[in-house]
């Protein structure tokens, strides 16, 4: 019997899976042929601190040194931009994130394809950094199979039942026997509960659209920050030598292997296009991703009550990479029953319980 049995190899799963390793053998169950294939394989992957509800603003203060640090770290330098595009909201998020100011004139001299005629104003903060995410999955993948884990690939869960002592999981047409189950499976977290015989806790899925763009104007965008229009009604970010832009949607969806949704998209890039002087050219890719909230859009992490072998690992939303460090030293501080890193406090508000 594994002492762990974890469903989900998005960066929720593999993250926790690699924490647990070090408190017993972890089965990592996985749908797809490779970790990070839904939503953690279609992040912007951006480190912010301040980004999130509170909770989730602790969660990333907490994680900042694994990412700066943790086998040679994982964060590049990007810097993060507020563009005011004449469509309200400029100064309430300035006020909220804290940034600087600027005026039209020095943020068009940092992205050279803002309109000045639009844009006049423009918040910055440089403490803003990219993350290599298939760096930090692989990371704690070999942290798990160091410590004996093993993955399954293409296991697609059908069955899970209650045994004594532990739990039941079958697989690939497999039975997997395991004392604790641990759900980190996304989109699909409810899903996982209602097989378990364990109540939804009404994690819903929220499509996110994205189009990756040839650089604008042919500019260097490196060194561009990320951008993005008041209210996330919009974003860009600088990646690979192109650009990607999404419409920052939130469509409720069903659990799915998720796509763009063309008028969607089209609408983001008419909004991003607004506020640039170059157009938008042909995409030359586009894609969607699936980004899971709980009802209070808080971060889900630890045991159900009625059912102490069960721990969720869920509702990650669109924080799950930059939370990764903090959330799976969460998860394992609950099963070592030893006091959370994070403090009790915030444990208990993260904790599923609340949602009962």
């Amino acid at each position: 019997m594994h002492e762990f049995l974890v469903i989900g190899g998005g960066i929720a799963g593999i993250s926790a899976a690699a924490r647990l390793s070090h408190l017993g053998r972890v089965l990592l169950f996985e749908t797809e042929s490779a970790l990070g294939y839904h939503a953690s394989g279609r992040s912007a992957a951006l480190f912010e601190e301040t980004y999130g509800k509170p909770t989730t603003v602790a969660l990333n203060r907490a994680s900042k040194d694994y990412h700066m640090t943790a086998n040679g770290g994982v964060l590049s330098p990007r810097a993060l931009m507020l563009v005011d595009d004449g469509e309200g909201g400029f100064e309430a998020d300035l006020a909220t994130m804290k940034m600087e100011e600027l005026d039209g004139a020095a943020a068009c001299a940092l992205v050279p394809i803002l309109n000045p005629d639009v844009v006049r104003r423009a918040g910055y903060r440089a403490e803003a950094w990219d993350i290599d995410t298939d760096r930090l999955i692989q990371n704690f993948a070999r942290e798990m199979r160091g410590n004996g884990g093993t993955i399954l690939f293409e296991a697609e869960v059908t069955a899970i039942a209650r045994i004594e002592g532990g739990w039941q999981v079958t697989a690939k047409g497999e039975v997997h026997d395991g004392r604790i189950l641990v759900n980190a499976a996304g989109a699909w977290a409810d899903r996982i509960a209602a097989m378990a015989g364990i109540a939804p806790l009404n994690i819903q899925p929220l499509r996110r659209s994205m189009a990756r763009l040839a650089a604008p104007g042919g500019h260097d965008v490196t060194g561009w920050p990320m951008m993005f229009g008041p209210g996330e009604r919009w974003y860009a970010k600088p990646d690979a030598g192109a650009l990607l832009v999404s419409p920052a949607d939130e469509d409720p969806v069903e659990p799915h292997d998720a796509w763009a949704d063309d008028m969607v998209l089209a609408e983001g890039l008419a909004r991003y296009e607004a506020a640039v002087t170059e157009p938008v050219t042909r995409p030359i890719a586009t894609w969607a991703g699936l980004r899971s909230f709980a009802p209070d859009r808080q971060l889900v992490i630890g045991f159900e009550a009625d059912e102490p072998s069960f721990l969720w690992v869920a509702a990650q939303g669109g924080y799950g990479m930059q939370t990764a460090p903090a959330a799976s030293q969460l998860a394992a501080d609950l099963v070592a029953g030893r006091a959370p890193d994070v403090g009790a406090e915030l444990a208990a508000a993260l904790s599923p319980a609340r949602l009962r």
